[in-house]
């Protein structure tokens, strides 16, 4: 598994059954360097798409029947035939990070929460269907946790978003709470951006709560590890709820003493 890159959730823990570590790996090293080359700064974005342009057509090999031509995606070929994992979600990953390339403001909730349904909730779904467990009440449950840890990093990390170009607060809920984007520029953290980010935290913690019932369903270990990834993203929420939405300067992280509450947290839920 790949640690160059900070995470606050467990991916492929000690917690999942042996079997499945190696695929979760898999599908994390795509989604994880296809992100990559969305996040390549010093490449022009024509690079940037035309290397993930590349991902789709090994894809299409694997869809197709033909043989891969790289390590990556040849492992991928065999997970898939194995677990008889659907590709769509694959391309639905693709998608998501060639937008990343070229769209860098959403007018509106609803657009962030359709860029969330194809960069975050393709992964819960081929988790599901690893576990044998993608009934349609169980993906429906699996995209709102998916969509809100997607948001619960939005809300974390403005100002690294920022850096490179992006915001993924909505425009329009900007503008209702009076947060302009010099605001974010500046670091400003004044009365009406506290206002906006308690409400994104508000509905981001809702729509995590809703999916929870999953992370209580899905049996031994595979349903533990689901709900300290729940609690993982409920106490992010809950540390930038206590910074006072300041993720300038305390930008929160899940440390040592996080870790052990959450777990207690996730044997209670």
């Amino acid at each position: 598994m790949p640690v160059a890159h900070y995470e606050n959730f467990p991916v492929a823990s000690l917690l999942l059954p042996a079997r499945l570590r190696r695929p979760v790996e898999l599908i994390y090293a795509f989604a994880r360097s296809a992100d990559d080359f969305a996040d390549e700064g010093q490449q022009p974005a024509a690079a940037r798409l035309a290397a993930l342009a590349g991902y789709r057509d090994e894809l299409r090999r694997i869809a197709r029947g033909a043989p891969p031509e790289t390590a990556l995606f040849q492992a991928l070929a065999a997970t898939v035939a194995e677990f008889r994992l659907p590709l769509d979600p694959f391309f639905a990953l693709l998608d998501a990070f060639s937008q990343d390339v070229v769209k860098m403001r959403y007018a509106s909730f609803a657009e962030v929460l359709d860029y969330c349904a194809r960069s975050a909730n393709p992964v819960g779904a081929l988790m599901l269907h690893l576990f044998e467990a993608a009934t349609p009440e169980r993906l429906r449950q699996s995209d709102a946790i998916c969509s809100a840890l997607q948001l619960v990093n939005f809300w974390q990390d403005v100002e690294n978003d920022f850096a490179r170009g992006r915001i993924y607060l909505p425009v329009d809920d900007m503008a209702r709470f009076g947060v302009t984007e010099r605001d974010i520029a500046e670091g400003h953290c004044t009365d009406a951006w506290r206002r906006l980010i308690v409400f994104q935290i508000e509905r981001t913690r809702a729509m995590l709560e809703s999916g929870a019932p999953l992370a209580r369903a899905l049996p031994g270990r595979i349903g533990l590890e689901l709900r300290m990834i729940v609690q993982g993203g409920l106490r992010i929420l809950e540390k930038l709820e206590r910074a006072g939405g300041d993720a300038f300067r305390r930008r929160p992280v899940l440390r040592g003493p996080d870790w052990a509450l959450m777990s207690w947290r996730a044997l209670r839920m």
